[in-house]
């Protein structure tokens, strides 16, 4: 009788807790069940209100107001140190897709001529070979596709709404003149947005889970000057003190960063929009939200086309289903192209040997705060070639960098070259005039977008006090960097002579060239031949 009573308690609570987790299930879908939400920012480097608390030096954090980006990391998790493998678009979106460092994918580790290699696997293909709905809006997929081809230019795109969000300053600034009021003009855009998602979600069998990738390019160059303050409020003077350090710290660059914030703050706006029809639709729940942009700022020296942490350290948040504790704030370093075995691994598809990155799903259901994988503790970044006419020749600036938690070092393979692109018409005595520095990037310094920073450093590059900071933005680098990265958040003080660290180079080196080689990365292997013929330079 005993005995029959513990059995008949054991099937109780066996059924108790069968039912308990059939109602979690219901709340939050069967893991085959779970959406992924891709939102992703062009240009958009490390600034997001919810980084203004863990900002070790005064920053433009502390300015910034994303109130969206900052629930996701509330909500969720919150990573300080999320790189991308390359500071230019398409190598780093390549990169992304494949799930592979951009110097392994062929033609795509470049920009200009860029071409997509069908024998690599790409996450999105892969996700729609096994059952989602996938879909995108704006600039996402790869360069180079015939429009029969997988990935073929508008296949997977819902853009019947249009695609003016992508010049929200310019819009929203054109459309005051014709008569509408601020708001009124960002309500258009924001309806943009949404019906392009309904647009997709409207195509979608909810039998199968979805994957979308909302890719606006509004945070790209170029912006309404002045757009920050009009149309968000932000006072480009409260940001004194608080730019990179190697910025003059004057109001003309301010108010460039400023205008640079308001495009950020829309597109934070924008992923409200995506969260509010998520939770009409009753999927918000069942969705995994993922938030980041491509590299650093455009027109800003060290930033775009850069190794240095402004050019490569952005944002990352993340929410959904299945995750572990909320608002964790983790320091694992974090490579973007570990996004694709992630997603792969989430939505329950064997990752591809090839893939190089490595799937944090195992960080995201954990509960552990700021350390999950000690391991982790490291990324290597590169570029090879951004604007293809940025020098003679079509040449690439090819570098290869290793950021670990103390330090960041990095190997400029043809010193001989400008980092940032020929100084074509800028010469000793003469320069073009301000107007053509801030509209046209391909006069001067091509690999630096053009912009009212650009113009002003150039203008002001042999007055001494700003010297120093215009040699640092578009001057010849040496062969080797160096940089502490506590003592010198801003990587300004190169101590790659310095024979106090000769140890610590020569060990960060071999650690690169080490992880290089076994990578087989073109650039170490014939000391990189390849980026250096058609059809990666020259005609």
């Amino acid at each position: 009788m005993i005995q029959n009573k513990k059995n008949l308690l054991l099937v109780t609570l066996i059924l108790g807790f069968g039912n308990f987790y059939n109602h979690l299930l219901a709340d939050s879908g069967s893991k085959d069940e779970w959406n992924i939400l891709f939102a992703f920012a062009d240009d958009w480097g490390k600034y997001a209100s919810a980084y203004g608390e863990h900002d070790s030096y005064p920053s433009p954090n502390s300015v910034i107001k994303t109130p969206h980006f900052d629930w996701i990391a509330e909500e969720g998790v919150l990573f300080k140190n999320a790189f991308v493998t390359a500071p230019s678009c398409t190598p780093c979106r390549t990169s992304i897709l494949s799930g592979q460092y951009f110097f392994r994918t062929g033609r795509a580790a470049i920009l200009q001529g860029a071409m997509w290699d069908y024998s690599i696997p790409a996450f999105p293909l892969m996700l729609r070979e096994n059952g989602y709905h996938i879909g995108e809006t704006y600039k996402v997929w790869t360069p180079g596709s015939p429009a029969d081809a997988p990935f073929g230019a508008g296949k997977y795109a819902y853009e019947k709404s249009g695609r003016r969000f992508n010049g929200f300053s310019q819009t929203v600034t054109r459309r005051t003149t014709q008569g509408l009021t601020i708001k009124q003009a960002k309500e258009e855009l924001y309806d943009e947005v949404r019906g392009n998602f309904k647009s997709f979600l409207d195509k979608w069998d909810k039998s199968k889970p979805f994957c979308y990738w909302f890719g606006p390019t509004l945070v790209h160059r170029k912006w309404i000057k002045g757009s920050g303050k009009k149309l968000w409020g932000i006072e480009p003077d409260d940001l004194k003190g608080k730019l990179p350090s190697f910025l003059p710290d004057v109001h003309e660059i301010r108010q460039d960063f400023a205008d640079y914030m308001g495009e950020i703050q829309a597109f934070d706006a924008a992923l409200g929009v995506l969260i509010e029809m998520l939770r009409e639709n009753g999927e918000l729940d069942k969705t995994l939200i993922v938030v980041s942009g491509d590299h650093g700022a455009p027109g800003f020296p060290r930033g775009k086309c850069n190794l240095y942490d402004f050019g490569v350290s952005v944002p990352l948040a993340i929410r959904g289903p299945g995750l572990g504790k909320k608002g964790r704030v983790m320091e694992d370093f974090i490579n973007l192209m570990d996004l694709a075995p992630t997603f792969l691994e989430y939505a329950g598809v064997e990752i591809p040997n090839v893939m190089t990155g490595k799937s944090f799903v195992p960080l995201l259901q954990s509960n552990k705060d700021k350390w999950f994988d000690v391991s982790r503790d490291w990324v290597i970044t590169g570029r090879e070639r951004h604007v293809a006419k940025a020098r003679a020749g079509n040449l690439p600036f090819p570098q290869r960098a290793l950021r670990t938690k103390d330090y960041l070092y990095i190997i400029n393979f043809k010193p001989d070259r400008y980092p940032m692109g020929d100084p074509g018409q800028v010469t000793d005595i003469s320069i073009p005039n301000q107007n053509v520095l801030e509209n046209n990037t391909f006069v001067a310094f091509g690999d630096l977008d053009a912009s009212p920073t650009k113009a002003w450093m150039i203008a002001e590059r042999f007055n001494p006090k700003y010297r120093p900071y215009f040699e640092l933005g578009f001057g010849k680098v040496p062969m080797y960097e160096l940089y502490a990265i506590k003592s010198d958040p801003h990587q300004i003080h190169n101590l790659a002579t310095n024979p106090d660290y000769d140890s610590i180079r020569q060990e960060l080196h071999k650690s690169l060239i080490g992880r290089l080689t076994e990578l087989k990365d073109p650039r170490i292997l014939e000391d990189g031949k390849m980026f250096e013929n058609p059809p990666f330079a020259g005609k």
